[in-house]
């Protein structure tokens, strides 16, 4: 991109610039005076409908670095097996996950569910998509069973990538609590999501959009959550998961044009069921 540069650092780099300050909290829940007077709604399935209609497929690049950070979750060690793993994307949006991975592993069979109409059919409109290897639906995991179009305990891998923090806190429980539902005893739950102090929090904060801590609304009518370790960590582990792996990165972008630097933050996280080994 013109005029941008960009540098990777670690987790431990200094973001003392910013305007939030970055402590350790659980996941707060709603102010419904706050979200009221932002005219935050919860209508997340037509505001993300807007969302992919203004975009269509073109926002979002697709994923190739999960084969570098999460390979070994993809990989069917038994390549006698005629099958491979079968892996859920919750939010899967225009299927940037979905299909970097089928392209990178073709014997996984993958499940994709969208709380947006319109994203769905962006996903089964793609040129790479088969309905033998990829089976799309719409579905709000806040609220619908999942249950009802997945065997309970038949997913390997579930992948939350950019989805968790979309949804409202008070609802996160009950995401985890049902997709916990389908996944195997043995499965795993693979998180890439927003953290605390990334430079669109700072931004939103500026702006006097926050819903509850840590919790934004954007000036699309869609939501950001952003997380820390302690609140990512708590959250699973009060729905029956452990971590098995999770780290902070950030990285900043120089925007040459406008004459700022931003300092993105990300948090990726690992999770299994109590009773799962680690790999």
């Amino acid at each position: 991109m013109r005029g941008v540069r960009i540098h990777a650092f670690s987790a431990s780099s200094s973001i003392a610039n910013s305007s939030i300050t970055v402590r350790r909290q659980h996941c707060s829940p709603m102010a419904t005076g706050q979200s009221r007077r932002l005219g935050f709604d919860n209508g997340t399935s037509k505001h993300w409908d807007k969302f992919y209609k203004r975009h269509q497929n073109k926002f979002f690049k697709d994923r190739h670095y999960l084969e570098k950070d999460w390979g070994h979750y993809f990989n069917d060690d038994n390549s006698a097996t005629s099958s491979g793993k079968v892996v859920l994307e919750v939010g899967c949006g225009a299927g940037n996950t979905i299909f970097p991975l089928v392209a990178t592993y073709p014997k996984l069979f993958v499940h994709a569910c969208d709380y947006s109409p319109r994203a769905i059919a962006l996903v089964k409109s793609h040129v790479d998509f088969n309905e033998d290897q990829v089976n799309a639906f719409v579905c709000d995991v806040g609220n619908d069973d999942l249950c009802d179009r997945i065997m309970p305990s038949s997913i390997d891998v579930i992948t939350l990538i950019f989805m968790l923090s979309a949804v409202c806190p008070k609802k996160m429980p009950l995401v985890l609590k049902n997709i916990k539902k389908v996944l195997k005893p043995y499965g795993y739950i693979l998180l890439r999501d927003y953290a605390i102090g990334d430079y669109a929090q700072v931004e939103l904060h500026k702006r006097n959009q926050v819903i509850s801590e840590n919790f934004y609304l954007r000036g699309d009518g869609t939501s950001a959550f952003y997380f820390s370790e302690e609140c990512l960590s708590t959250l699973f582990m009060s729905a029956g998961f452990r971590t098995v792996d999770m780290d902070i990165y950030n990285r900043q972008i120089q925007n040459r044009s406008r004459n700022i630097t931003m300092c993105r933050r990300w948090i990726r996280a690992a999770f299994s069921q109590f009773a799962c080994g680690i790999p």
